[in-house]
């Protein structure tokens, strides 16, 4: 079968692999798409994601595909079944796992990222991590269903309420997720900042953005204005603006994935004079049913957020930066037909 592999640090291959095995509580995936994100990125760098990738490795985190086979104990999905998988296995024996915070566990691992994922014709999974897509979701948008929950988790960590304003600082796939799901979740109002007029006119007009703010062309977001404030980019800047824009009671979420070594400058003051919660969030434990559920009633529109489709041979443009701006990728590895 074929299989983009990394092979060191920025240097992908296309090889002729032979069909994983499927072990008794495994299931095998025929790969239909596969997304890629800033953490395939990261892994292509040589950056850790949510663990270490040591090369050879095949990526592809987010995925879905049809099953092709299922191992003897397997009982879940079947073959044929229409499948996404969250690509995180915890191992249910650290003290984070044991005190119900998995997305915490100091022996986690990953498809796509500490075993083969989804930029293969193939690949393998437990059957604990494969999830049933619903019947009117179609493959291309299952492939995102693991960011879809990453933002989920990161809802599920504020308290939020109708009432409440919210601004997303960051107008990327991630960024523009959170502006549908926010509303999904039941706030009333949310703002969009970013850089790029076309996207923020597009969550504007289709999306429901009610006011937008293009930073780059010096459009000021109000201070203290906020009572939940996404930062969905991981720059000192945005950090810093996330902060200043919430207001009294606020709650800041730091979704960005910034540098391993990169810090912000806050005014400790106005976090106690505000009684601000600034929120960290890291993968996304027990939301992949809800982020279904989110897909299959319509209140998510994902593919009108995806920009490009690539085949293998483009995918290390991509990573290269040889695309130019890219709102979200897919890899077609097998497409609807897999």
């Amino acid at each position: 079968m074929e299989a983009l592999v990394l092979t060191g640090i920025k240097s992908l291959e296309l090889q002729d692999l032979k069909q994983p095995e499927v072990k008794p509580n495994e299931v095998k995936i025929h790969t239909a798409f596969a997304g890629i994100c800033g953490t395939d990125h990261a892994l292509y760098a040589g950056l850790p994601g949510s663990a270490p990738a040591v090369p050879p490795i095949v990526l592809g985190h987010e995925n879905s595909g049809v099953v092709a086979e299922i191992g003897s104990a397997v009982t879940n999905v079947k073959v044929g079944d229409r499948v996404t998988v969250d690509p995180n296995i915890y191992c249910g024996q650290c003290k984070f796992c044991r005190t119900g915070r998995p997305e915490l566990c100091e022996n986690l691992s990953a498809v796509g990222v500490t075993r083969d994922g989804g930029f293969e014709e193939y690949f393998t999974a437990p059957a604990s991590v494969v999830y049933p897509i619903p019947d009117n979701v179609s493959l291309k948008s299952a492939a995102v269903v693991e960011p879809i929950s990453c933002a989920v988790h990161g809802i599920q960590l504020l308290k939020v309420t109708p009432y409440q304003k919210a601004l997303v600082i960051g107008d990327g796939f991630m960024g523009e997720l959170f502006v549908q799901l926010l509303q999904a979740y039941g706030i009333h109002q949310v703002d969009l900042a970013g850089i790029v007029d076309e996207k923020l006119a597009m969550n504007k007009e289709k999306f429901g953005a009610k006011n937008i703010y293009n930073t780059m062309k010096g459009d000021k977001i109000p201070d203290a204005e906020y009572d939940v404030v996404i930062e969905a980019v991981g720059m000192p800047q945005t950090q810093e603006a996330a902060i200043e824009a919430a207001a009294r009671g606020g709650q800041v979420l730091m979704f960005g994935v910034g540098g391993p070594d990169a810090k912000f400058e806050m005014n400790t003051y106005e976090i106690f004079q505000k009684q601000l919660t600034i929120q960290g969030s890291f993968i996304n434990p027990n939301a992949f049913e809800d982020s279904l559920a989110l897909l299959s009633s319509g209140k998510l529109d994902v593919e009108s957020l995806m920009s490009h489709e690539l085949d293998y041979k483009t995918v290390d443009d991509f990573v290269n930066g040889k695309l130019g701006v890219v709102s979200k990728a897919v890899v077609k590895v097998g497409g609807e037909e897999a």
